[in-house]
């Protein structure tokens, strides 16, 4: 089983979906705008990643430009600010068995099926 954390407007979402579906039929879709990434997942998330939080946080997005560029935070603090803020959220995030990958670009996923 292979799940994958995806945002149907973000077209690197949607291409690594894509990727997944025509590899697979064995794909779990959480579509975490709609239904949101508690505390607890998203820091096992980070943990599956070997990733600090915000090598997770999508800079590029208007919120982060407007209120959050040059603060400093603790990573419990980008944490939460990401649950609160799932927009910014870096995707697809892929996981199969105990690794997870961000899928950007689609290619990496390949990882998955070597």
């Amino acid at each position: 089983m292979i799940k994958i954390y995806h945002n149907a407007r973000c077209k690197k979402s949607r291409a690594g979906l894509q990727y997944l579906q025509e590899r697979t039929d064995n794909i779990e879709v959480v579509e975490y705008i709609k239904n949101p990434i508690d505390e607890d997942t998203l820091k096992k998330l980070l943990i599956m990643l070997n990733i600090s939080p915000l090598k997770l946080v999508r800079t590029q997005e208007a919120m982060y430009k407007s209120n959050l560029k040059g603060k400093n935070f603790t990573d419990y603090e980008w944490v939460k600010i990401m649950v609160e803020n799932p927009k910014l959220i870096k995707r697809p995030i892929v996981i199969k068995g105990n690794k997870a990958i961000l899928g950007d670009p689609a290619n990496d996923l390949s990882l998955f099926f070597q």
